[in-house]
């Protein structure tokens, strides 16, 4: 049995996402590219590999991990470049988009001075908000993200070959199809002469009630409207829905104020930060329900983090039995959003990270020790 906590990732879930990617990408004559800020997991990418080796990337790091482990042709989009970071952008990066056009004009002589070409970009603001989430929300009033339709009303600078929204969090094609409708009639006058149109990430294609053939439909009907324009989505949460785990077990059980609070060996804070900042309440395997989804709870237990953080937890959970020290819970889907952005605070020690491939047993890919909470400060 392994120890707890850990996250663990399936390779029959993983590859199911993709092939549905690969569907759709190909039914809708879409580039579908993989988001670096949604998984990072790149001893999986071989797998993905198999179906995308296109990616998008927010930083260095990122643009240097798809050169290493996931291919060269990488969409760089950060909101600011620096005349130290820049460069290596250039260097290795087959698309760059600014987020201004200051932005574009600081950076211009070295895109025309360079050795190799990159396709340049301008992001812009459809200021359309199906988000109700304020700190996902790109396009919340205010919004430092691209530029607006003033500034274009008489045509883009040259050079710049592609625009570029991202207005969508784990949205429909629905949501999609408003966001579109928006932005065609702020920046369509653009659309005609430009190679290509990224329409960022937030498109949950893999979750099981997203209408694809509606997805399929819409960019038929764009395609037909725009017929040489390429037109790329950057899913992150797509690839990784509903693919990994977070194992642990409980430790304890307290009560205050007629509260039972189950403390588990993993922390919310620390390894499950989104059910916190968005906030949500992941699924747990061995619940009944939670009390939120209307569960009649025999048994109910709020679960706690084991930092010392006071809103490191999250509830409550039903479950038909008591809770007890050694009991393990699965929590749900963590892997998409979550082992990027897990952290060491009050130096937890970080789960471990396995692998479960379809027909052998699981692998450990990585088990965190003291050398790394102590070296991230070296």
């Amino acid at each position: 049995m392994i120890d707890t906590p850990y996250y663990i990732v399936y390779e029959d879930r993983l590859r199911a996402n993709l092939e549905k990617l690969k569907r759709v990408a190909e039914a809708a004559d879409v580039k579908i590219i993989m988001a670096f800020k949604a998984n990072a997991l790149w001893k999986t990418f071989p797998v993905i590999k198999e179906y995308f080796h296109s990616s998008t990337a927010s930083s260095l790091n990122e643009m240097k991990l798809s050169l290493d482990y996931l291919g060269h042709d990488v969409h760089a989009y950060c909101p600011v470049y620096t005349e130290r970071t820049f460069p290596e952008f250039l260097k290795g990066c087959s698309h760059i988009t600014f987020n201004s056009l200051a932005q574009y004009e600081k950076f211009r002589s070295q895109i025309e001075a360079a050795d190799r070409k990159v396709s340049v970009g301008l992001r812009v603001n459809p200021h359309c908000s199906v988000i109700e989430t304020d700190i996902y929300n790109p396009c919340v009033p205010g919004s430092r993200f691209g530029e607006n339709p003033d500034k274009l009303a008489n045509g883009l600078p040259d050079g710049i070959e592609g625009l570029h929204f991202h207005a969508l969090c784990e949205s429909d094609s629905h949501d999609l199809e408003k966001v579109l409708d928006a932005f065609i009639e702020q920046y369509g006058h653009l659309l005609p002469g430009l190679k290509w149109l990224n329409m960022g990430g937030g498109h949950l294609i893999t979750r099981k009630d997203y209408d694809t053939e509606h997805l399929i439909k819409l960019m038929k009907r764009l395609h037909e409207r725009y017929p040489d324009l390429e037109i790329i989505l950057e899913p992150g949460s797509a690839f990784t829905w509903q693919t990994g785990d977070l194992v642990t077990e409980v430790l304890d059980v307290v009560e205050d104020a007629g509260i039972k609070t189950a403390i588990i060996d993993a922390s919310f804070a620390c390894h499950m930060p989104d059910c916190l900042e968005m906030p949500y309440q992941p699924r747990v395997e061995e619940a009944i329900g939670t009390v939120a989804d209307g569960a009649d709870p025999p048994y109910r237990y709020r679960l706690g983090g084991n930092s010392c953080l006071s809103g490191d937890f999250v509830g409550d959970w039903c479950f038909d039995r008591p809770l007890k020290p050694g009991d393990r819970l699965t929590l749900c889907d963590m892997n998409h959003y979550t082992t990027v952005k897990t952290n060491m605070f009050n130096g937890i020690q970080h789960p471990s990270i396995w692998y479960q491939p379809r027909e052998s047993e699981a692998v450990l890919l990585r088990e965190f020790t003291y050398d790394d909470y102590r070296d991230r400060m070296d």
